[in-house]
């Protein structure tokens, strides 16, 4: 099993790194032989869409479309493609997820995925090219709003599993939302990202 954990943060070392770490913890003790790579999506060269579509129209049958621009996305869907579990980790900025990681997952769904489902009365949503499923779980961390208001601020969570779903054909088994970290410090919600961990077995 391959677990891919992706820290989507510019602060190495801080709240939201910690706190991954700790989830990849928690997956290893309920899977020793799991082979797990750790990314920092900062240190990866990730451009922005360019809305050309090649990727969305593609009709390859492989596991996931060649996007044109030719950069460390091509290292980063490999990576996915051979990944069966997920950490993904953001700190929230404004309401939403890190930019690297909403340009990270802006750049993955139609190379995963293929416009063939329906959404309402709507066709064309995206569905995944592959059959593969994918088990994954997030980490939100925040430096001011507590857990109490989470339901008025945080976007993040359903952006990064609504990806998961129709691009990666995975499954969001459960969330964290570390709050008010400047207050309440991040070594409080070190045993939840590690029992969130555990999910991943």
């Amino acid at each position: 099993m391959n677990l891919l954990a992706i820290a989507a943060t510019s602060r190495k070392g801080k709240s939201t790194d910690k706190l991954v770490d700790k989830a990849i913890e928690g997956a290893k003790s309920k899977n020793h032989d799991l082979n797990v790579k750790k990314i920092y999506l900062i240190d990866y060269n990730i451009g922005y869409c360019r809305n050309c579509l090649s990727c969305r129209d593609s009709d390859t049958k492989e596991p996931f479309a060649k996007c044109s621009i030719r950069d460390d996305m091509d290292i980063l869907c490999k990576e996915l493609h051979e990944s069966d579990l997920l950490i993904i980790g953001t700190p929230l900025h404004n309401g939403g997820v890190h930019e690297v990681l909403y340009t990270f997952l802006v750049r993955i769904v139609w190379v995963f995925a293929k416009p063939g489902g329906k959404l309402l009365t709507l066709h064309g949503a995206p569905v995944p090219r592959s059959d593969k499923k994918r088990k994954s779980i997030t980490i939100i961390s925040t430096g001011l709003v507590p857990p109490i208001y989470r339901m008025f601020c945080d976007d993040a969570t359903h952006i990064i599993k609504d990806t998961v779903k129709v691009a990666l054909n995975g499954k969001t088994l459960g969330s964290l939302y570390a709050g008010d970290i400047e207050h309440r410090g991040v070594d409080c919600y070190f045993n939840k990202a590690y029992k969130l961990g555990t999910l991943l077995d």
